[in-house]
This record gives structure tokens, C-alpha cells and sequence, in this order.
């Protein structure tokens, strides 16, 4: 009976944390009309992703079909199993940075372990119930390293969009545009025509025609007019080969004495991923009114992490452009992100042969565009003009990124950020002496003398411990009784409790007597449990502040009684 019991009530745990939206859908009833919305958006969503999934794979440093095979696996995956209805997944311009660095420095091998294990943390932060906690990332980081990320992909692109011959481009910021201005003699003036051609279509042909998406209309353009005319540009044939229209399953070779190495990449692949897809997802919401479960969508997108590496595809998470498709073209259901899963693997079966015909700086022209959306210049210049702080946070995860690593600015940045807010709430938090004569006070004008009050107001966290300890032991020392007022403290932590047991003992010492008053049942909870309420005393710990008047008011009697005795 307690087995069963138990069974039960870990279902109905498992069911609150995952619970995918295609379940909901199914269970609510998919009628033929929700499916020919779903068809035509997903169909359209498809055609988005196509040269998206290529481009964001070549810049990655790794191979076409990875894109195509990520979109597929991981955005079907993400479709069926995730907490929105109308999130699209596959490779994004997010990870480019971080994908890169590490397929140079530990290979594909590397990449693979890299992101299952990112796929176990999501699967874990999910589990965990995180997917709220991970949404309270401050915003000035997230524009700090995705503004980085987005000049990162800007600069990366020079090479092709220029047309420049190079075996190989540093990998630091300052060494790849040493190198471009170092090779400006070898320009080919074909390749920058085809990127400014590719921009100027991509940015304006949907203006005119919102139903293509200008990337794809400006990728079958170019490629046409390259082959037809037979440009002297690189193409993807030329760079990587054939793309093949097979997806095959793989397994990578693990050196175990270099395993703790991937787990600070893995760790920034978790966090990019959850926050873009919760982003994203947030996104869908704002468009649709609608209400996304963050929780399952973190699991979701664990499990496709940890999936499709293995059938050859890098890190995925939820794509904001395309997720705002989706909605744009009229999806209702977690079918629409199948259906364009299913038109990307006919595409990748089909025409595969055709898509290595595109040229390498009509990609390069896709993603400047891409950097362009992303790099949210607006908002960047937004915070530059707000508070200092926010400032400081941005600067450091814009500069690390750019500078440093995308792993170390997202680390730093998110200490950083922890730390200049517990310096804020800790301003916040003060202790001071109360003028009851200006205090508005339930039946109570004055207090007998040797009755002091004073008011905590903010938390008594580790942060302002040391300041109230200090404040409390300069407390004048006439006082025989002592009111603490704390109706405006919402928590007190171990280093507050600690920092009270210390200021308890140092006035029972000079034998003042402390009486707690508008003490919340949260921080009363706490001072039981950790026994400061019995060093107190229980019957001093009061609800209001008349109560406690009364408490020191007896408290004094007794001290004069007491010395009369």
C-alpha cells in the first residue's frame, strides 16, 4: 500500500515537471483544420531552416549536413517532447562561438561529449524545477555576451564574404582582423559583390514577399546566377565536398583522462541552451497570449542534446526567428515544428547534391544578417545609458566574450552579476534608531525610558550581517530593553543567525534584554529551527509591535524589581 503510494505520488511529482504540450494538443482533440494551419507553417519553417542550418554549421567549423542533421533530429525531438506549442528547434547563431572553439581545440569527438553532457544538465536543471530560476539571468549579460557573440559571427564571416584564399584564420578576435587587413591585396571582388547582393535580398525581398523568407530567396538567387555565370567564388562543393543524404548513427571515442575538460564547455552549452530556448519560448508567448511549461521544455531540450550528437549533430535549442515564423505563418499545435523537421529531411534526402552548389559568401552574407538580429544594438545602448551597474555587468560579459571566451564571460558575467546585487541588496538593508514620536503607533505615543527601538528593513543576509552587527553593538548604553522591529526583514540566513547569536550573547553580557517584533512567520519558522528564539525567548518573539511594548514594558518592571530585591 505504501509502495503504491509512493509510486503514485512520484508520477504525479514526474507528470507537474514534464508534461509536453503535444500531449495536451492530443488530448484536447487535432482536428483536420488545426492540421492544415500546422502543414503550411511548418512547410514554410522548413525552407527558413535550410540555409540557416547550413550556414550556422559552416561557421561553426564543422560540416554542412551537421546543421541539416541537428534541425532534424533535435527539432523534432524538441517538437514533440517540449512545454511550448510552437517552439522550433535546431543549431542557432548562439552557439556558433562556443561550438567552434571547441571542435579546434578537442575535435568532433570532443563536440559530441561536450554536448550529451550539456544534455544531461538541461535534462537535470528540468528536473530540478530551474526552468523559473534560470529566467531571473539578469538582462544585461544576456546582451552582453550575445552582442559579443553576434560581433564574434560578424568577424568570423570576413574571410568568405571577402574571398579571401586562407588556410587558416586565428582564432582570437584581434588575430583574425590582423590577418584580413594583412591579406586586403587579395581580395575577390566577385565574393564581396555576392555578400552585399545576399544582404540587400535577404534584409528586403520579405518586405515585398512575406511569405518566402528573404534568406532562402536570396540563397536560390545567388546559387543560380554563381552557377549559370560560373563565378569564380567558393562553394560549399569546393570547401567541404559532397553533403550527404544519410543520417547514420556514431559513437565518439572517449579519452577518460581528458573528460573533466568538457565539462566547463558542456556547462556553457546548458546554460546558452536553456537560456535562448526559455527566451524563445517566452517569445511565442508574448506573440500568442499563450503559456509555455519551462520545466518540460528544459528536458526536452535535454534530451535532444543528448540524442543527436550521435547521429552527428552539434548543439541545438530553441530558435527565436524561426519560433516567431512559425506563429507569423500560422501554426497552432507542436505539429508544425514536426512537419518542419520532416520538410528539412526531405530536402536533406532529395536535394542534398543541390545545396552544395551555394556559394561560400552568399552564407557569409546569411549570417552577417543573422549578427546583425542579434547583436540587439538597441538594447545595448539602452543599458549604456542606465544604471552603473548594469553598465559593469554588460561591458564584462561583451568584452570577455569578444576578448576572452564565451565559457568565461558567461562564468564571470554570472558571478559578477551575484555579486554586484547582493552589494545593492546590501545598501538596501539597514538598521536604525526609530522616533516613536514620528513612528505611527497603535495606542502607544511614548516608551519608558530605557526602552529603545530600533527597525531592520531589508533581508539579514551574509551580505548586510556584518553592517547590522556593528550597528547593534554601538546601540547606546543606557538601553535596559531593546525592540528590534522586523516586519520589513523577509528572510534571515546562516550568516545572519550567525551574526545574531553573536549580538544575543553580547547583550546579554551588558544584560539588555531583546524583544522581536513584526517578525514574519518565515523568519519566526527560521529563529525556532536554528534555537534563536529560545535564547530569546519564546514569548519575546511577537507578532506586532503593541505586543512587544507590552513584552518590554514587563521585561523593564522586572529589571527594576529585581535590583530592589
Amino acid at each position: 500500500m505504501l509502495y503504491g503510494k509512493f509510486v503514485k505520488t512520484k508520477l504525479l511529482v514526474m507528470n507537474s515537471v514534464f508534461k509536453p504540450k503535444l500531449y495536451v494538443v492530443l488530448k484536447q482533440g487535432y482536428t483536420r483544420q488545426l492540421f492544415q494551419k500546422d502543414l503550411f507553417a511548418g512547410i514554410i519553417v522548413g525552407i527558413v531552416a535550410l540555409p540557416l542550418a547550413i550556414a550556422f554549421a559552416v561557421a561553426s567549423g564543422v560540416s554542412p549536413e551537421k546543421g541539416l542533421v541537428t534541425a532534424v533530429i533535435a527539432g523534432m525531438i524538441i517538437s514533440v517532447l517540449g512545454g511550448s506549442r510552437f517552439q522550433i528547434g535546431g543549431p542557432t547563431g548562439a552557439f556558433i562561438v562556443i561550438v567552434y572553439g571547441i571542435v579546434q581545440k578537442f575535435g568532433l569527438d570532443g563536440l559530441m561529449i561536450s554536448t550529451v553532457l550539456a544534455g544531461l544538465m538541461l535534462v537535470g536543471f528540468g528536473l530540478l524545477r530551474l526552468g523559473v530560476i534560470i529566467k531571473f539571468i539578469p538582462h544585461p549579460l544576456v546582451v552582453g555576451f550575445t552582442s559579443g557573440i553576434a560581433l564574434i559571427i560578424f568577424s568570423t564571416q570576413f574571410k568568405d564574404a571577402l574571398g579571401l584564399q586562407l588556410a587558416k584564420v586565428p582564432a582570437d578576435f584581434s588575430g583574425k582582423w590582423i590577418t584580413y587587413f594583412s591579406n586586403l591585396g587579395h581580395i575577390n571582388y566577385y565574393a564581396i559583390a555576392i555578400t552585399l547582393a545576399t544582404i540587400l535580398i535577404a534584409v528586403y525581398a520579405g518586405k515585398f514577399y512575406k511569405k518566402i523568407p528573404g534568406s532562402f530567396i536570396a540563397i536560390v538567387f545567388i546559387t543560380l546566377v554563381v552557377t549559370l555565370f560560373k563565378l569564380p567564388v567558393q562553394t560549399i562543393a569546393s570547401v567541404f565536398g559532397d553533403i550527404p543524404n544519410t543520417i547514420s548513427f556514431q559513437l565518439p571515442h572517449i579519452e577518460w583522462d581528458n573528460f573533466r575538460e568538457y565539462i566547463q564547455p558542456a556547462f556553457t552549452i546548458a546554460i546558452l541552451g536553456a537560456v535562448e530556448s526559455l527566451l524563445s519560448a517566452v517569445v511565442a508567448d508574448g506573440m500568442t497570449s499563450g503559456s509555455h511549461r519551462s520545466n518540460t521544455e528544459l528536458v526536452a531540450q535535454g534530451i535532444a542534446n543528448i540524442v543527436t550528437p550521435f547521429f552527428g549533430g552539434i548543439p541545438a535549442t530553441g530558435a527565436i526567428a524561426r519560433t516567431a515564423t512559425n506563429i507569423k505563418n500560422g501554426a497552432r499545435t507542436p505539429f508544425a515544428g514536426i512537419i518542419h523537421a520532416i520538410t528539412l529531411l526531405l530536402i536533406m534526402l532529395v536535394f542534398s547534391k543541390w545545396a552544395t552548389l551555394i556559394p561560400m559568401p552568399c552564407l557569409a552574407g546569411i549570417l552577417i544578417v543573422v549578427a546583425y538580429n542579434m547583436s540587439e544594438w538597441r538594447s545595448f545602448v539602452n543599458i549604456l545609458k542606465g544604471s552603473k551597474y548594469d553598465v559593469l555587468v554588460l561591458l564584462t560579459a561583451f568584452l570577455l566574450t569578444v576578448l576572452v571566451d564565451l565559457t568565461v564571460a558567461i562564468e564571470v558575467g554570472m558571478v559578477f552579476s551575484a555579486m554586484l546585487f547582493m552589494q545593492r541588496m546590501a545598501k538596501l538593508s539597514n538598521i536604525e534608531s526609530v522616533d516613536i514620536d514620528n513612528d505611527i503607533l497603535e495606542n502607544y505615543s511614548s516608551l519608558p525610558k530605557g526602552v529603545d527601538v530600533y527597525e531592520i528593513t531589508g533581508p539579514f543576509f551574509f551580505g548586510a550581517a556584518q553592517s547590522y552587527k556593528e550597528t547593534l553593538k554601538d546601540i547606546a548604553e543606557d538601553s535596559k530593553v531593546l525592540i528590534l522591529r522586523m516586519r520589513y526583514v523577509p528572510f534571515i540566513d546562516s550568516t545572519g543567525i550567525l551574526t545574531f547569536k553573536e549580538v544575543i550573547r553580547d547583550f546579554k553580557m551588558r544584560k539588555v534584554t531583546i524583544v522581536l517584533s513584526g517578525v514574519r512567520p518565515e523568519v519566526r519558522a527560521t529563529l525556532i529551527e536554528c534555537g534563536l528564539a529560545d535564547k530569546i525567548g519564546q514569548e519575546l518573539v511577537c507578532d506586532n509591535f503593541g505586543e512587544a511594548v507590552k513584552k518590554a514594558t514587563e521585561e523593564l518592571e522586572n529589571k527594576k524589581l529585581f535590583r530592589i530585591k
